[in-house]
């Protein structure tokens, strides 16, 4: 990267996909730029969004973190999109066994009612018995969610009361969820979305207590400004961080300090 492409804010990605076929050949070399950029960890997200197999991406994940011990850690779960070849009694077993091996949270799991990949009463399913996990597993749980705010709202409060903790990644849903989530103890995420020329509410970054806000990369997708339109990557999340802290009046060491505090509290990360 060019000198005045870098962000030399220290952070923790806390949702990357690492294990993304657009990472197939150079993951560790992105993993060490990241490195080089201030990163101190990167949660490497096993889930995928399309595969016959709705675990291939946590196996390929717990690799990418194996091969980098104490810089990357991985999760494991069933994306929305692939809720309907969900398999209670198959795929907790699954992950039940990558929590045992190393798993620091399950997921990304949820609801996405945009796209309807999966019927929406097969996401709910999946969704609940991957809360249910987390509970069970004393684990975290990664939650995506889109255009399904009223059954999100209600799943995640029913989960935060009896005692799940999680993370509503890549938010740009409504302050009404958030305060939901926050209420229950739950974390929110902020992506290189919020760098965009489009987003207009710093209100909501604001809203999120120091405590339990987070940063991420989404890499391979959603890459912040000045990097739009290229393939995101881990060491690119100082320039999320740098936009959070704009927003809420710190300075992005501040910030960034901030997001490793909370990620390593949510993720119990050594």
């Amino acid at each position: 990267m060019a000198e005045e492409d870098e962000c030399s804010t220290r952070f923790i990605d806390s949702h990357a996909h690492l294990a993304d076929p657009a990472f197939a050949g150079d993951s560790d070399e992105v993993a060490a730029r990241a490195r080089l950029a201030g990163a101190d960890a990167i949660v490497c997200i096993g889930s995928g969004s399309g595969s016959a197999d709705t675990l291939a991406a946590a196996r390929g994940s717990a690799v990418v973190a194996a091969r980098l011990p104490g810089l990357v850690w991985f999760t494991a779960g069933v994306h929305p999109h692939d809720a309907a070849g969900f398999d209670v009694t198959r795929d907790i077993t699954a992950i039940r066994e990558h929590i045992d091996g190393g798993a620091v949270a399950v997921g990304e799991c949820g609801l996405d009612y945009h796209y309807d990949n999966s019927p929406r009463s097969l996401q709910r399913k999946s969704f609940e018995a991957q809360l249910s996990l987390g509970l069970e597993g004393h684990v975290p749980v990664v939650v995506h969610t889109r255009d399904a705010e009223d059954d999100t709202m209600a799943m995640v409060a029913a989960a935060g009361g009896a005692g799940v903790s999680g993370v509503l990644h890549c938010y740009t849903g409504s302050r009404e969820l958030a305060a939901v989530a926050i209420d229950v103890g739950w974390y929110i995420s902020f992506s290189g979305i919020v760098t965009f020329r489009k987003w207009t509410d710093d209100d909501l970054l604001r809203m999120v207590p120091a405590d339990r806000i987070l940063a991420e990369s989404d890499a391979p997708y959603l890459a912040p400004v000045p990097h739009r339109g290229r393939r995101n990557e881990p060491a690119w999340v100082g320039h999320t961080v740098a936009r959070l802290a704009s927003a809420r009046g710190v300075t992005p060491a501040i910030m960034g300090q901030t997001v490793i505090n909370n990620a390593r509290r949510l993720f119990s990360l050594a």
